[in-house]
């Protein structure tokens, strides 16, 4: 049980990859505050999968882009647990992978990049700076970026420009909190199967990708959870300011 007795946030974790890895965590004996936004019902389906799977779970709601929102997940998290071991920053902000229907560069208003900004870097910023008090050194924070920042097979500009920067924004971090004993890593996926924003990528495309990737398939989000929970416990504690992709190889770096 390599989570027993930590606490760990997930950010956006009432479906998909986030889902996936608050459950990995549970399995392995983890306390996972499950974030969610809106979708309270799937959150508590969530949070009783954490519970089968033998671990303790919590819900609660914040939109991560609300500096008093998420300090008021923190303050809860504070007084339910008094730490966190980890923070996992997975909530983005809504986006179809649909290479046929995308927006191209010159018709891409600036709001776009706003958007996929305030999903990726200032919901990380926000939810960093609120719980930096809670976490104690050993502690992780493991940031989902996209593969698509090392290999734009399909240039979704907003979208991977917005991931470009939060990996930047981690390494900047790993820097400055080394020293306090807390490291920050980011996991870049690939296209991945069963999520809200893969289901718009066409079947001709998927093909493509999977005949491009060595392992010759696309990945599922149990396959993220793995490397999450990798960089997240202290078989990783001498890694940080790092990019693992999970792709199959589709990106080797």
């Amino acid at each position: 049980m390599r989570f027993r007795d930590r606490v760990v946030l997930v950010t956006g974790a009432s479906r998909g990859i986030g889902a996936a890895i608050a459950t990995a965590f549970a399995a392995e004996g983890g306390l996972v505050i499950v974030n969610f936004r809106d979708s309270a019902a799937a959150a508590d389906a969530v949070v009783e999968a954490c519970r089968a799977r033998g671990g303790a779970a919590l819900a609660i709601a914040a939109d991560v882009t609300s500096a008093e929102a998420v300090a008021a997940m923190a303050r809860r998290i504070g007084e339910e647990a008094g730490r966190l071991d980890a923070v996992v920053n997975n909530a983005f902000a809504p986006y179809r992978f649909d290479p046929d229907n995308r927006v191209r560069f010159a018709e891409t208003p600036w709001s776009a990049y706003q958007t996929q900004f305030d999903g990726a870097v200032r919901a990380a910023y926000t939810v960093v700076r609120a719980t930096l008090p809670l976490l104690r050194s050993g502690a992780s924070i493991v940031n989902l970026a996209s593969d698509l920042v090392s290999r734009p097979s399909i240039p979704y500009h907003d979208y991977t420009t917005a991931k470009a920067a939060l990996v930047g924004f981690s390494r900047n971090l790993a820097a400055e909190l080394g020293p306090l004993g807390v490291r920050v890593n980011c996991v870049a996926p690939g296209l991945v199967e069963g999520t809200q924003g893969s289901r718009f990528t066409g079947e001709a495309v998927r093909e493509t990708l999977v005949a491009q990737t060595p392992l010759r398939r696309l990945a599922t989000p149990e396959d993220v959870a793995g490397p999450v929970l990798f960089l997240a416990g202290d078989d990783s504690r001498f890694v940080t300011g790092q990019v693992l992709h999970v792709d199959g190889g589709l990106v080797m770096v």
